[in-house]
């Protein structure tokens, strides 16, 4: 099991921030590619197998229902575009009415995928919402910094970042009256370890303006004391709101091995509950979203109270909790 850190042994969140939490589910699996025998992935019973181990009762959340996408079409990999492209654009125009509807409203909304592909339509509804120079705080155990080109799996999942700050052209570049929908120097990833696996598009996220904090790097002091660092990059000037984005897979697959990539290290639910929970108490963060964790994967559901908690923890300086109990989910 991995040893968890967390700096004088609770998150230091700065006070509370009062906001009401907003559920919008997205029961998606068009962004990733199919299990090996085509079947598509199971990551879309995740916002219905969350919801009934009382995500929205543990938040006191209000329930926004689902945002539903086309059914898939490209098992195979088609050539020259994103697996599903047409589906997709349709679905992130639709949640980023939701998520800029909330924001609006001056509600945090917490999205459940679903895979990744749905932070596209959190960053264009934040826009939608106002906000003109948005942040990006990616924890994610990949870089999804692919092109289309780059890609192993044709997925959008394994290059939405990349999509999100302009890499490639597809038709989801329409998403934005910008070239992108964040700017590189406005991202922070956080948690990467995939290194051995280079069609992520590794390479140019080196060269490019993204803070790059690999789980390696973040392991030797703990996740919550990078906070700072992370803040700094998306939480002053000219960044006028950010967006927080959560892959299951970011956390050890000790905890979390319900999900389609799983890595080895990573942090433990109580570390990255803390980290969040430091980054969602700044006036500046307007959302959070979770993605691809597989239900179908999920053994006695342990993996699905163990992010039922993780939320708990990360949106406790909106729910007014300064400590969580440790009882069961």
């Amino acid at each position: 099991m991995p040893t968890c850190r967390l700096t004088h042994g609770q998150n230091d969140s700065g006070g509370l921030v009062t906001r009401r939490i907003v559920v919008i589910g997205v029961p998606s699996n068009i962004g990733i590619k199919p299990y090996d025998d085509g079947r598509p992935r199971g990551v879309d019973r995740a916002p219905t197998t969350l919801r009934e181990q009382g995500v929205v009762e543990r938040l006191s959340a209000r329930d926004d229902g689902d945002v539903l996408p086309a059914p898939y079409r490209d098992f195979t990999r088609p050539h020259g575009r994103p697996r599903n492209d047409e589906e997709l654009l349709d679905l992130t125009r639709r949640l980023s009415s939701r998520v800029a509807r909330a924001v609006g409203a001056g509600e945090f909304p917490l999205v459940l995928g679903g895979d990744c592909s749905v932070v596209l339509g959190a960053l264009a509804g934040l826009r939608r919402a106002g906000i003109s120079r948005p942040g990006l705080v990616y924890l994610d155990a990949h870089a999804d910094f692919a092109t289309p080109e780059e890609s192993k799996s044709g997925s959008v999942a394994s290059m939405c970042l990349g999509l999100a700050v302009g890499r490639g052209q597809t038709i989801l570049s329409a998403l934005a009256d910008t070239p992108a929908l964040v700017l590189e120097r406005h991202v922070a990833l956080v948690g990467r370890r995939d290194d051995a696996e280079p069609w992520y598009g590794q390479r140019a996220l080196r060269s490019s303006a993204v803070l790059d904090l690999p789980d390696a790097q973040v392991q030797t002091s703990g996740y919550l004391a990078t906070a700072g660092s992370i803040l700094e990059r998306v939480g002053e000037p000219p960044v006028d709101g950010f967006w927080i984005h959560v892959d299951a897979d970011v956390l050890t697959p000790d905890e979390i091995p319900a999900v389609d990539s799983p890595l080895p290290g990573g942090p433990c639910v109580e570390e990255l509950g803390a980290l969040v929970a430091a980054l969602v108490a700044h006036p500046q963060a307007k959302g959070l979203e979770l993605t691809i964790f597989d239900p179908l994967l999920d053994e006695g559901e342990r993996g699905a109270g163990h992010l039922v908690r993780m939320l708990t923890l990360a949106l406790a300086p909106l729910i007014g909790a300064g400590r969580v109990s440790d009882g069961a989910t």
